[in-house]
């Protein structure tokens, strides 16, 4: 008899007033069950190609409560484990904290943690040579050292959680030992085996496995959970259909993503509508049940016709809404209809663009108001690309937008507008009594910035990007991005634009923080003047690559505008 294992987990996920969702992966089919001192909760897992996992839904807490769990694998207790001791030293006495279940307080001002971009790789000197010291690792060991600092409500993984497509050393061993690396797709991931090892690899790390356990996570994908450029354009889209290992990885990448990422975001009401959940919930046949084949349908289905099934949800936290937008997977690649968002996944946000709210956060990958000058560079390309020029430019111009990335909400003018639209109509109290502020949660480019729509009045319309968490860019893309941030990178775009034809924004906008290129965690809070942002990084001192201190990189508040204030944040 093999003994009972966690493979993953426990990970928190959605968590409010008086409920928990906890998610583990277990070696073997098992009962899982989560114990408090008020009760236990116990679920059978379910299985996807050979994998096992289970989602524990804990229930009748108190609201704004803290309480310690433990859990079991067929009675067997299971976490905390007494083999969790850091043994890459991140823990050298061998004690962490317990994991907590950390209900949410009524009337409580939100409090959240949100980054992107995250490569998996050892964290010794080699590993933060190459990619920096992993903030969220950091920040997690600032939470086990005990510091004074609030924790955060949620945090909020807003793309790249995983790389399918640029893997690490140690995904590559685990790739030689079941395949030719040498054939098709090579070092990029192939099928549900492969994606389940990368999962493990993101998030096994002792001391991110334990803020893991403790933090309530939300997260969407960005391209490179899938592949670089994912939906770029509709040539990008024909060409990977006609790549014969394609169909695969999409199916595995997007079913895996159900598992490991998506199922954690939803309430419980939304787990009870989703029709895969459904299964899972009603079987009561003794033997584990197999939804392998119901996950390829979905995934299959899914990237086949986008308005069959939605990514992006949205959660309330008092008075201030968090919207968080699928801009990958719900894109629109029909020349005569192209958008970032399809027209159902529009409506749906339509409807959630309200007022009567402090505060409306939309977290979106990509970043919706992109430096001046880059944006206007990416709605040139767009116009250029779909015809404005003439086919051999539109060839062009599609080479450009693939090699340099140019594919964000300024490469959808037509989607770009709608949402600019809902922005501006919720911030002039359209929409119900104008918030505070709306404010665009982003990541993707790899530098962290803050911009602000120009307006003398209304609600003041933010961008505050933090990315990478660990994935810093090269030098020489460092000086490409303070390019298209600062001096005449804005005028002179603005007029390549026009000449293809595109119309100028319907406001402006401009830098009021950054942008800086360190590896960052970002926190919001929401205080009585307005918003209060700050970034984290982590720091290596006399060569102990294994405990870095966290170090602030950056804060402001984003206060509320005053009556005929002008549109420009003191710092």
């Amino acid at each position: 008899m093999t003994t009972p294992a966690l493979v993953l987990g426990p990970m928190m996920r959605y968590v409010d007033e008086t409920s928990a969702s906890i998610w583990v992966e277990t070696r073997d089919a098992a009962l899982v069950t989560v114990k408090t001192s008020a009760g236990e909760w116990g679920v059978p897992t379910f299985a996807v190609h050979g994998h096992h996992y289970a989602l524990v839904e804990v229930d009748g807490l108190g609201p704004g409560t803290v309480t310690p769990y433990t859990v079991e694998i067929n009675g067997t207790h299971v976490w905390p484990a007494p083999e969790q001791r850091g043994v890459d030293g991140s823990n050298p006495d061998g004690q962490f904290p317990p994991p907590v279940i950390a209900t949410l307080n009524p009337g409580k001002p939100l409090r959240l943690a949100y980054g992107s971009c995250r490569t998996s790789v050892p964290h010794d000197a080699a590993g933060n040579r190459s990619h920096g010291v992993d903030s969220l690792r950091a920040y997690a060991l600032n939470m086990i050292s005990g510091s004074s600092e609030p924790w955060p409500d949620l945090v909020a993984f807003l793309g790249d959680q995983v790389y399918a497509d640029s893997t690490s050393k140690q995904m590559q061993e685990f790739i030689k030992a079941r395949r030719d690396i040498k054939a098709p797709p090579g070092e990029e991931l192939k099928d549900y085996e492969e994606y389940a090892h990368l999962y493990y690899l993101a998030w096994s790390d002792p001391a991110n496995r334990w803020l893991l356990s403790t933090l309530p996570s939300a997260m969407i994908f960005d391209d490179h959970d899938i592949r670089d450029d994912w939906n770029a354009s509709r040539s990008w889209r024909q060409a990977m259909q006609d790549v014969p290992w394609w169909r695969g990885r999409i199916k595995a990448g997007l079913a895996s993503y159900w598992v490991y990422q998506h199922l954690g975001n939803l309430s419980p009401q939304e787990r009870a509508a989703d029709p895969v959940w459904q299964k899972v919930a009603a079987h009561r046949d003794g033997q584990e049940l197999d939804l392998s084949d119901d996950l390829d349908s979905l995934a299959e289905r899914a990237n086949r016709d986008p308005e069959s099934y939605r990514w992006s949800y949205s959660r309330d936290f008092g008075d201030t809404r968090l919207i968080v937008v699928d801009s990958r997977a719900a894109r629109n690649l029909d020349p005569d209809r192209r958008a970032l968002l399809d027209d159902v996944e529009m409506a749906w946000l339509d409807e959630r663009m309200q007022g009567g709210l402090r505060h409306v956060l939309v977290a979106t990958s990509l970043p919706f108001l992109l430096p001046m000058g880059l944006h206007h560079l990416e709605s040139w390309d767009e116009a250029i690309s779909e015809g404005a020029w003439g086919k051999p430019a539109a060839r062009a111009g599609e080479k450009l937008r693939q090699a340099a990335d140019l594919e964000h909400w300024a490469a959808f003018q037509k989607s770009f507008r709608q949402v600019a639209a809902m922005a501006v109509e919720v911030a002039d109290g359209k929409r119900g009594p104008a918030p505070e502020t709306i404010t665009f949660l982003s990541g993707d480019v790899h530098f962290s910035y803050v911009s602000e729509v120009e307006r003398s009045s209304g609600s003041r319309i933010i961008q505050a990007v933090c990315s990478p968490i660990r994935n810093p860019l090269p030098r020489v893309m460092r000086s490409f991005g303070a390019l298209m941030s600062y001096g005449l990178a804005a005028p002179v775009g603005a007029a390549v634009a026009r000449s293809a034809k595109v119309q100028d924004p319907p406001f402006r906008w401009s830098g009021i923080n950054g942008p800086w290129f360190d590896n960052n965690l970002a926190c919001l809070e929401v205080v009585p003047e307005g918003l209060r942002l700050w970034w984290q990084k982590g720091v290596v001192d006399g060569g102990d690559h294994l405990h870095p201190r966290l170090e602030r990189v950056a804060e402001m508040t984003v206060a509320r505008r005053k009556t005929g204030e002008p549109a420009r944040e003191r710092l």
